[in-house]
């Protein structure tokens, strides 16, 4: 998956109280996350949702739109948004993908269940997957991290040349890889 670009699609989502028509030419041209989820009104699902939202405006800062998605509709979502506290502070796109199109073209629908799997896509204004997390069910993700590596991504992909090692901050030191290099890190 990583390096490939991503694949068409059309989807409804819910965002900021209507119901919003994307397609894959709707993610080209800026950083996005594609943040997976299994479903609505769920318990780990809720939690890794509200804790994207409590960063969304600092993503939206560095230039990234959120687009979390599950196989449930979009009308579910916007019940989900409408009666939790955690989910109504949710600001990003709420995808339905009811057909599994989306999840199926980043090879994340579980066989047989309909379910999508918790899995998190950075993809880079041409429309690239440069980062994947996969977890098993009951592992929640961290939006903390989620911002490192995209700060990572970004500094990479404006820094030819270089690369950024384990736990790099924005800030600090990076590598460029060179024969000077082998054996001495």
């Amino acid at each position: 998956m990583i390096n490939t670009e991503i694949k068409p699609f059309a989807a409804t989502a819910f965002k900021g109280g209507e119901f919003v028509d994307i397609t894959e030419a709707d993610v080209k041209g800026k950083w996005a996350v594609f943040f997976f989820y299994p479903a609505d009104f769920t318990f780990v699902c809720p939690t890794e949702l509200e804790d994207l939202a409590d960063k969304y405006e600092a993503l939206q800062s560095m230039g990234v739109e959120v687009f979390s998605v599950s196989t449930d509709t979009h009308f579910c979502h916007k019940a989900w948004h409408d009666t939790s506290p955690a989910i109504g502070k949710i600001n990003y796109y709420m995808v339905g993908d009811q057909t599994g199109t989306i999840t199926n073209n980043f090879g994340v629908m579980r066989p047989g269940v309909g379910l999508a799997d918790r899995a998190t896509f950075l993809v880079d204004p041409e429309g690239v997957i440069q980062a994947m997390e996969i977890t098993a069910e009951g592992i929640g993700r961290d939006a903390e991290d989620l911002m490192r590596k995209v700060k990572a991504a970004q500094y990479v992909a404006s820094h030819p040349g270089e690369v950024c090692p384990a736990k790099w901050k924005e800030g600090e030191a990076t590598l460029a890889p060179s024969l000077d290099l082998v054996g001495k890190i």
